[in-house]
């Protein structure tokens, strides 16, 4: 994946970083020693310890209260095809809303008040439109500020020079972002200076009013296909809260519910494409500014799916209601309105991970507004003015207010992955998938706990200093080779009683507030080589506190997933052959896959295993 390529030089000199790290302090513990211990050097060693997993398979996932939905097919070339639909509540932007000036109870006494400003506003829907995100890129770097991505840049320009003039127009991209011209068009240039666009029309620059290149992330399949998205109105009921419990609870929904069967008008049935330029919204023209054409400046919106609705449904069930106890508050607009379910369907698989968080429906109307013309008392120059103006709804509220359920409909697995997840046995190889699909869990030094403890004892009694302790997961390159562009870019190792990473987020290394530059001492990258790809994972502090409060930290069993970021925290149910259990997030919100060698003899050196590397006195 070219997202994986271009953060290996960056993961790198993460590496080197830590590698670097971990060398000083073996010598500042030498140093150390020969002071402490009578002159007796530390000296270094590796020890290698079996690991033992064990398959398990996710039957359903609790897909309600997330901050990302999967919509469309993705084709897993090892798991096989899974089909996502989401659907959703929406919520009012505004309980009990009044459209134009008045409410519905001020406009039906219009004909017996005593205010000749009270009119009949005849509110009339002229559009609406669903916008969702997508996800963009936080890794994106512009090595020399200059406002375009290094990816962006010719092939041949220095990344770190801010004077390259990627578009060719004559003048550079940083002059060109100080200027407010768009340093990728030669139809936006200002050689000159004067604040008028050089190219024809040559009218006044208003700065920055172009629609920019965004770097887009967490699509799965052929961009360039055409999709369609079709919107429904969903009549099934999503409950907040769990009757079961006395509604003390929130209810949870999974991932194999079907709701393909509750669902009633068409809102829209639109094919679209993906494109990574942000959206322009022309403005509207204020004739009260003569001097300023207000529509020549675009309102912009972060690229993503934006599509027209059905008018008649929003003019019929929402400003037709307009008093009425449908709309009086939340809880009843969402008994009311149900909501809203949303399908994907491409000629080629097209997978899409959207932040409902950031969603919106927007309508637009008019209304009939009487304007006195600051003459109070003089109505011979009142007129009937058509105002205009929007209404929002939205979807999931950013503390997860409302309330949607990503569907999954997985593809029957291939006969050894269905048996090696229906098995308790140790595994040969590990299973991971995301979404309702697979995860692993991990005993180390021995599966039988008194073993286990005995072996760790052994550690304590050598007084060993650990100085690095890594899990090391090889990729069955084999079965993983037609998945080479969307391998799983981190993998995520966590306590399963607590399902906390296992990491400690206060002695972690980041470098940037995005997914390939956090918790770098954990690591859990993909690293791809030649000899075979894998991914370590440093669990130095987990395995000092088993050593050295051992007592306090028993050694319990861990669990392994993929996620595209590590960041994400919190846990969902999930059903699997042995009962409900939670699990973490981080996988949930991600198709993605691999296969890793576990227990299985033949294959050698890829076998899973713990290397601890330690230093102690001679």
């Amino acid at each position: 994946m070219n997202l994986l390529q271009r953060l290996q030089s960056p993961t790198l000199v993460g590496t080197l970083f830590i590698l670097i790290f971990f060398s000083s302090c073996e010598e500042d513990l030498t140093t150390i020693g020969q002071d402490v211990i009578g002159g007796q050097p530390f000296t270094t060693g590796t020890e290698v310890y079996d690991v033992f997993a064990f398959n398990n398979n996710i039957e359903a996932v609790q897909t309600n209260k997330l901050g990302v939905y999967q919509l469309g097919a993705f084709n897993d070339p090892i798991y096989g095809k899974t089909e996502a639909q989401i659907t959703s509540q929406i919520q009012l932007s505004q309980a009990n809303p009044s459209f134009g000036a008045y409410s519905q109870a001020i406009e039906d006494s219009a004909d017996t008040d005593d205010n000749v400003a009270t009119i009949k506003e005849e509110e009339d829907v002229t559009e609406v439109y669903l916008y969702i995100p997508y996800l963009t890129n936080s890794l994106t770097s512009d090595s020399d500020n200059d406002g375009v991505i290094d990816d962006l840049e010719l092939s041949g320009d220095d990344k770190t020079n801010p004077d390259n003039d990627t578009d060719g127009d004559g003048v550079g991209n940083l002059r060109e972002t100080q200027q407010g011209t768009n340093p990728l068009s030669v139809a936006s240039v200002d050689a000159d200076s004067d604040g008028i666009n050089d190219v024809a029309p040559k009218e006044p620059i208003i700065k920055n009013n172009f629609a920019k290149q965004v770097d887009l992330d967490s699509i799965y399949g052929n961009r360039e296909t055409p999709f369609t998205l079709t919107v429904k109105r969903s009549t099934f009921f999503l409950r907040d809260f769990d009757p079961q419990t006395n509604f003390t609870e929130a209810e949870k929904y999974y991932s194999n519910n079907d709701y393909t069967s509750f669902t009633g008008e068409v809102l829209a049935n639109v094919e679209e494409t993906i494109k990574d330029k942000e959206i322009l919204i022309e403005g509207k023209d204020d004739l009260s500014t003569e001097d300023i054409n207000e529509a020549k400046t675009y309102k912009k919106l972060s690229p993503g799916i934006r599509i027209p609705l059905d008018v008649d449904f929003f003019q019929n069930n929402i400003i037709n209601k307009e008093g009425s106890t449908e709309l009086l508050d939340q809880a009843n607009f969402k008994e009311y309105i149900r909501g809203l379910q949303l399908s994907l369907t491409s000629a080629e698989e097209l997978m899409i991970l959207l932040d409902l968080t950031k969603a919106s429906i927007v309508m637009t109307y008019t209304y009939n507004f009487y304007n006195i013309n600051e003459t109070k008392d003089d109505t011979t120059d009142d007129t009937i003015d058509v105002k205009t103006k929007d209404f929002s709804f939205s979807f999931i509220g950013a503390n997860f207010t409302g309330n949607a359920v990503n569907t999954f409909v997985n593809e029957a697995y291939p006969t050894e992955i269905a048996d090696a997840l229906n098995s308790s046995e140790e595994a040969d190889k590990i299973y991971l998938k995301g979404g309702s699909g697979a995860y692993a869990t991990i005993d180390l030094f021995s599966s039988d706990a008194v073993i286990s403890s005995s072996i760790i004892a052994e550690i304590k009694a050598n007084n060993w200093i650990i100085n690095e302790a890594n899990l090391v997961f090889y990729v069955d390159n084999a079965a993983t080779q037609n998945i080479s562009n969307i391998k799983p870019p981190r993998l995520y190792l966590f306590n399963t009683e607590t399902n906390a990473g296992v990491y400690n987020a206060a002695t972690e290394n980041t470098i940037a507030e995005s997914t390939f530059g956090t918790f770098l001492n954990y690591d859990g990258f993909l690293e791809e080589s030649t000899s075979g790809d894998k991914y370590r994972i440093r669990i130095t502090d987990y395995i000092n506190n088993l050593v050295l409060r051992s007592s306090d930290n028993p050694n319990v069993t861990l669990g392994l997933m993929t996620t595209p970021n590590i960041r994400v925290a919190g846990a969902l149910n999930a059903k699997i052959s042995s009962g409900d259990q939670e699990l973490p997030v981080a996988s949930i919100i991600s198709p993605l896959s691999t296969v890793l060698y576990a227990g299985d003899p033949s294959s050698g050196e890829k076998r899973l295993k713990l290397e601890i590397h330690y230093s102690k006195a001679n």
